[in-house]
């Protein structure tokens, strides 16, 4: 494979790209696919919901596949037009342009697919690595977000890096060089506090095997990008998160995001279980419904 692609092998590519349509799949609600071209190349994107409900647009995880992180969000798709973009470089059928998270990039990716869309302004939704792709658009393109969901977000800051290394990175190693199950298994309970299902366990394992994984998040945000960002911001974040712990990203959301509307800290891990996914979705809820 040529050296531009974030795949291992065309095998690889395969296998991820049959996982998401699996998933795209048992989505229990209809889903059309759609592509807009950016500066960053082809976006690929999935598309649910009401045609004359307001906009809403939901960002993958990093390193994932994107009907996987959407699932969370279901109860959305009976209100609001929902938009999932594949993020460019990352699993999925976008192009494999590895986009920086250190300047304007991810803004200027997210103001061409607006233009393409026709939207100028609406709400956002982001877990991981996507609510770190918010940041970035509220840092430089602040007008374009009516208001912002950024669940266990990437981009304010980090949790311990021993426990990451002892947590994730050693067992991801030991996985990769042995293949052993149950090293996928110890990762995928440290990312989850135990909760996560065989499925998506199953496809986080093949994406450490066939990607070559996205290794930087987007930039830890600092209050002064965030001067000129007004909009009513809700964060939602898990106690046992390895990556971004509540205890962790409390106190640094209160001091950058200027109008941080509330700040919820939830029993789970990364990856929510299905009865932290419901509190979630029921946070989101009143939250759109007052500020959106």
């Amino acid at each position: 494979m040529g050296k531009e692609t974030i795949y291992k092998s065309e095998e690889g590519k395969r296998r991820i790209q049959e996982h998401y349509e699996a998933y795209v799949r048992k989505l229990d609600f209809q889903v059309e696919r759609m592509e807009v071209e950016t500066r960053f190349g082809r976006t690929h994107l999935l598309a649910a919901g009401p045609s004359d409900g307001k906009p809403v647009f939901i960002f993958q995880g990093g390193n994932c596949i994107n009907p996987m992180t959407l699932s969370w969000f279901m109860p959305l798709v009976r209100k609001y037009r929902v938009y999932a973009p594949d993020t460019v470089g990352h699993p999925g059928f976008s192009a494999e342009t590895r986009v920086s998270g250190e300047d304007d990039s991810y803004a200027a990716w997210i103001s061409d697919m607006m233009d393409e869309l026709g939207i100028e302004h609406c709400a956002f939704v982001g877990p991981s690595f996507g609510g770190g792709i918010i940041l970035r658009l509220a840092a430089f393109m602040p007008e374009k977000i009516d208001c912002a969901v950024l669940v266990s977000p990437a981009g304010i800051r980090l949790g311990s890096k021993v426990g990451m290394i002892k947590e994730i990175l050693l067992p991801l190693l030991l996985y990769k060089a042995t293949k052993l199950e149950k090293y996928l298994d110890r990762i995928a309970d440290n990312m989850s506090s135990g909760f996560m299902n065989k499925v998506d366990r199953d496809i986080i394992g093949e994406v450490f095997q066939h990607v070559k994984l996205e290794q930087d998040m987007p930039k830890l945000t600092e209050k002064r990008e965030l001067e000129r960002y007004s909009s009513p911001t809700l964060v939602i974040a898990g106690e046992h998160d390895v990556f971004f712990p509540a205890g962790a990203l409390k106190a640094k959301a209160e001091e950058i995001i200027p109008n941080l509307t509330a700040f919820k800290s939830l029993d789970t891990g990364h990856f929510p279980s299905e009865d932290g996914l419901e509190k979630i979705n029921e946070e989101i809820g009143r939250f759109l419904q007052k500020h959106y």
